[in-house]
């Protein structure tokens, strides 16, 4: 058997200790420099309510930094984020938007490199690594007001919602490039097209906003919107409205990450922030609001298995066709939809 030397013992002992310390160190080194920054400046998906908690509770830990939220849907975002860039004026320090987007930015270098403190926490098919990581995931869903949809008449398959009955009573949630390209690749590419083209015959209404759009089917003003938020819905449905949803097939499974930017403005600030939101209160902060979080030491919500809905991830490398998705989803589907929408006044029925 080979001998350890007790010089031998010692130098690894001793490195095992400066290595700890200078870990602490880079952690209060970190908390200083965050003191200088003062603040950091958040763009993110997430509705205002609930970042406006993750903004009080990161507050309370670290009173001396202010949280700046901007709030967008994700192509709005990415689009902000880009022309900040090229005009070399970008103040955004941390963006939380779906994985599709932080692909797509991470491609051009504007997601930086940063591995979260809780870094092992996280199952790899739920990061892309050292760049972000998923703070929450939603499935999108086929939401319905129950009052207005009997049982028997729920859709079975994607191509029951081009049945004459759904026309003019479906509502969609414009601009949800990543819930087109999913659904293209659950479809098929050229199905999936050909799929979208005849949906947008449906004369649609078309909204911006999860939570307006799941309001207004609650209330009638719609009878089925077709890429529902499943978190939205179940969370308005605990409330007493009248919604449900159903999986017509297989669901896309959308992951919002959290990334830090290359040319963050406040650098420590936001590394702060980062590791917060993805830390275990902040998981827990997100369960607490009835979100799906990937964290394996919490506890997961089984009701999407327990009603059989099969979740296919959004694989963030479907961004590669961002830019040609993004073009055939309007000239093939929303300019559609304008064109074809019809001008009478929509009166929900049951049927």
């Amino acid at each position: 058997m080979k001998r350890i030397s007790l010089t031998s013992l010692l130098t690894t002992w001793f490195a095992v200790v400066f290595t700890s310390l200078s870990l602490a160190a880079t952690k209060e080194d970190i908390i200083e420099a965050a003191k200088k920054d003062r603040e950091v400046v958040f763009y993110t998906t997430t509705n205002v309510e609930e970042a406006d908690a993750m903004s009080r509770h990161f507050k309370a830990k670290y009173p001396f930094i202010d949280v700046n939220i901007n709030r967008a849907e994700g192509e709005r975002i990415v689009t902000k984020v880009l022309q900040e860039t090229r005009a070399k004026k970008s103040p955004v320090d941390v963006i939380q938007t779906p994985a599709f987007y932080l692909h797509a930015l991470r491609k051009r270098e504007i997601i930086g490199d940063y591995s979260p403190a809780d870094n092992r926490f996280y199952p790899r098919n739920f990061k892309e690594e050292k760049y972000w990581t998923t703070t929450y995931y939603n499935p999108y869903v086929v939401l319905y007001n129950t009052k207005l949809v009997s049982a028997q008449n729920l859709p079975k398959r994607y191509k029951d919602l081009l049945n004459p009955f759904w026309k003019n009573k479906m509502i969609i949630e414009k601009d949800k490039i990543d819930w087109f390209t999913a659904m293209l690749n659950i479809l098929g590419r050229e199905k999936g097209v050909k799929y979208m083209r005849e949906l947008s015959q449906q004369n649609l209404m078309l909204r911006i906003g999860q939570s307006l759009i799941t309001q207004l089917v609650a209330a009638g003003e719609a009878t089925l919107q077709i890429n529902g938020n499943g978190v939205t819905v179940t969370r308005m449905k605990r409330r007493g409205a009248p919604i449900d949803w159903v999986a017509p097939g297989p669901l896309p499974g959308l992951m919002v990450g959290v990334g830090l930017t290359s040319q963050a403005p406040h650098p420590a600030a936001a590394r702060l922030f980062v590791d917060f939101l993805l830390s275990k209160e902040g998981q827990q902060l997100y369960q607490s609001a009835g979100r799906l979080v990937a964290r394996s030491d919490l506890s997961q919500d089984e009701s999407m298995k327990v009603r059989g809905a099969q979740i296919v991830p959004v694989d963030p490398a479907w961004a590669e066709n961002f830019d040609e998705d993004s073009k055939l989803m309007k000239r093939n589907f929303f300019q559609l939809i304008v064109k074809n929408r019809c001008r009478r006044v929509y009166v929900p029925t049951r049927f």
